[in-house]
């Protein structure tokens, strides 16, 4: 597995929370907040994925 394939939750997870700090300083409060919800969603959902595809084989 690449370095991409391999880490793109973490990366997703990231993007994801800079944009919610960036929405929470530029006056955006509510929309910072929501978007910062993403960021544990997106790994447990990783994770979720990651388990499920390692049962399988």
């Amino acid at each position: 597995m690449n370095f991409i394939q391999k880490y793109y939750p973490v990366i997703l997870s990231f993007i994801s929370f800079l944009l919610s700090v960036y929405l929470w300083f530029v006056g955006f409060r509510e929309e910072g907040m929501f978007v910062g919800i993403w960021v544990p969603s997106i790994l447990c959902f990783a994770i979720f994925i990651r388990l499920v595809k390692n049962d399988k084989l």
